[in-house]
């Protein structure tokens, strides 16, 4: 029998496994299912709760979670579709002057071991710190295993007694002043989500099968775009289209709609018209879909809204709508509809604008950083930056991530997000929408307001973002991270053979915050002698045209071998009088250093804006101007020195 539940609002969550649970407040109308899930539990489980067995036991807890919430009472339930599925609550000790409540918990017997208890705490942990009750104590049987590991892993200081088979355990709550405590807490929450979040995301960006539902025999539409990018990728994965009007679609099997499918796609594509997506998101969370890309633009916020709950209430995670697709070239699933594949590589992109994404995936195909993936999520209903953060943080093949962004939903845990993943590796990103033209212009594809110039440059700068004011240089800056370590420190070499650009860069260097590197000593003896007559040592060093191939190689070398250098500007413009310069920046040899030298080339004739060279010890970016090179040593040199400072506790703000 089953019974239903009050229509509360309340928040959704990833359980352990990646699915879907609502979190909300009990309400009176919830007595039946609540009653109903304590009934149903093992006579062992009703046990290790209640200390007993019973009959009356259910209901009467049933009546006591489901009162009036009060000051001195709040209880929480968890529902996995419209079953409860869990419940914890609190009570306040009345002789605690309101410090203190002891807190229960149940969980029903088929969703154990899923990580329901741990979400339920949390968020009545969140619940109890708003009303200032400082401490949680629980009574447990000692042989609740379980439940004495939701508290011991919560990330709070608990401390434990034990008496005659009973743990009586005690949960001091961080306040808003405690600094580490609660930095230590919200930690391990974070890692707990991130743990959640990658497995939610794994059908979308790992699918063992997917179906495109619109699918057209037309070329040039959308949904043929799509199934032909993700046929001719090499994804190896099973592949279907759904269209009402074939049986096959460029040799891909082809069915009417989403039941009549032979298996359970694990990621399906909608490129269907906008009325025609609630009901197709429907069918696809009925026939047990975990994952959504939806193309089609034009969609209601009413509609948008019905979408979402409809993907929240079936455990899907959605990108889109109005969204250019995804990729993930080191499996074959190209599910976009741009004109070229994009190349495997280390680079994660994520874009709220698809044709800059399209654009940026281009670049860095073309500079051979390739894609490790790439997701245009659009209008940003569900998935966004936070979660591609998170899953790069763990995929084993991201070395970078590049993010589009013109709105934040939620600017504080983005921050938490990015500050984390940064301190591994570099996350980059273009202030877009800086003018009030440009806010009005990103607020309309997307339906998002364009967070303001201030308040995104505050947030990137304390998560250690690199930000750049255009997309030339947010390329440059991603070429140079993909290749180079970034300097441990703000000092610059700079090499030319043609005078005039080196006072060029020494400039640029100087405009934006870096010291131009003079040679001294026995260095600049040995420079002496290898530098043509005319030439000048004291830095930048100047070369003169007509140096040898080997000869400016050495000079490299020597310098680079300098601890005092963090970095190396090479600047050449071949000429009939010089040996070939760019082959001698590619051979030079780094000799063993304590700390890493960060080297950039300017070919002052390349067409390219910038470009990778490949050299012995990796790859150099070669830059066509010596302030494209300045710059983007000047934002790695900001974001080394941010990586290598002491972290200090962020302040929170109400």
């Amino acid at each position: 029998m089953s019974h239903r539940v009050a229509a509360t609002a309340g928040v959704y969550a990833l359980l352990a496994d990646g699915s879907t649970v609502q979190i909300r407040a009990a309400a009176a109308g919830d007595f039946a299912a609540v009653k109903a899930m304590h009934e149903a539990m093992s006579p062992d489980n009703a046990y290790l709760r209640f200390f007993s067995t019973s009959r009356t036991a259910a209901e009467r807890e049933a009546r006591r979670v489901t009162r009036e919430p009060r000051a001195d009472h709040a209880a929480l339930l968890a529902l996995y579709g419209a079953e409860v599925v869990g419940v914890a609550s609190y009570e306040v000790v009345p002789s605690s002057g309101g410090k203190t409540a002891e807190v229960a918990f149940a969980v029903a017997d088929t969703m154990h071991h899923r990580g329901i208890a741990t979400l339920l705490l949390e968020h009545l942990v969140s619940l109890a710190r708003a009303r200032r009750i400082e401490s949680f104590i629980a009574e447990t049987l000692s042989e609740n295993i379980s439940m004495l590991h939701v508290f011991s892993d919560a990330g709070l200081a608990a401390r434990s007694a034990r008496a005659e088979g009973v743990v009586t355990i005690t949960i001091p709550l961080p306040a808003d002043d405690t600094g580490k405590q609660l930095e230590d807490y919200l930690d391990t929450v974070a890692l707990r989500e991130r743990s959640a979040n990658v497995a939610s995301l794994r059908p979308v960006f790992d699918p063992k099968s997917v179906a495109v539902v619109g699918a057209s025999r037309r070329r040039g539409t959308v949904g043929r775009s799509v199934l032909d990018n993700i046929r001719t990728c090499g994804y190896q994965g099973q592949l279907y289209a759904v269209n009402p009007n074939a049986s096959q679609i460029s040799g891909v099997p082809c069915f009417p709609d989403v039941a009549s499918l032979p298996e359970t796609p694990e990621l399906a594509l909608l490129a269907v018209p906008p009325l025609a997506v609630p009901d197709v998101a429907e069918a696809c969370g009925a026939r047990g879909v975990r994952g959504l890309v939806v193309f089609t633009t034009g969609i209601g916020t009413a509609e948008s809204a019905d979408l979402l709950a409809i993907c929240r209430r079936h455990g899907m995670r959605l990108i889109g709508p109005n969204c250019f697709g995804i990729a993930v070239p080191g499996i074959g699933l190209d599910a976009t509809f741009a004109a070229a594949h994009p190349a495997a590589g280390t680079a994660g992109l994520v874009m709220q604008s698809g044709g800059i994404g399209f654009a940026m995936v281009d670049h860095l195909s073309r500079l051979g950083i390739g894609i490790s993936s790439f997701a245009s999520v659009g209008s940003k209903l569900d998935v966004s930056s936070n979660d591609m953060l998170m899953w790069w943080e763990q995929d084993g093949q991201t070395k970078l991530a590049v993010l589009y962004i013109e709105s934040f939903g939620n600017p504080r845990k983005f921050a938490r997000t990015a500050r984390r993943v940064g301190a591994r590796l570099p996350v980059l990103t273009v202030h877009a929408g800086r003018s009030e033209a440009g806010q009005q212009a990103a607020a309309s594809p997307t339906a998002a307001i364009a967070t303001s110039l201030v308040s995104r440059e505050a947030l990137f700068e304390q998560a250690g973002i690199i930000a750049t004011p255009g997309f030339g240089e947010l390329v440059e800056a991603t070429a140079l991270l993909a290749a180079q370590p970034p300097p441990v420190g703000r000092s610059v070499a700079i090499v030319s053979n043609v005078g005039g650009a080196g006072v060029l860069a020494a400039d640029a260097c100087t405009d934006l915050g870096l010291a131009v590197y003079h040679p001294r000593g026995q260095l600049k003896r040995k420079l002496h002698a290898l530098v043509p007559g005319g030439g000048v040592v004291a830095g930048p060093v100047d070369t003169t045209a007509t140096v040898s191939r080997d000869d400016f190689r050495q000079v490299l070398e020597l310098i680079a071998a300098d601890e005092d250098v963090d970095a190396l500007i090479a600047l050449v413009l071949p000429t009939g009088a010089t040996g070939d310069l760019v082959a001698a920046i590619q051979e030079v040899a780094i000799e063993r250093r304590q700390s890493p030298i960060t080297l950039t080339a300017v070919v002052l004739n390349q067409t390219e804006a910038v470009r990778l060279l490949d050299a012995k010890n990796g790859k150099v970016p070669a830059y066509g101007y010596p302030e494209a090179a300045a710059g983007a040593l000047a934002r790695a040199a900001r974001y080394g020195e941010w990586r290598s400072a002491p972290h200090t506790r962020v302040p929170g703000f109400s």
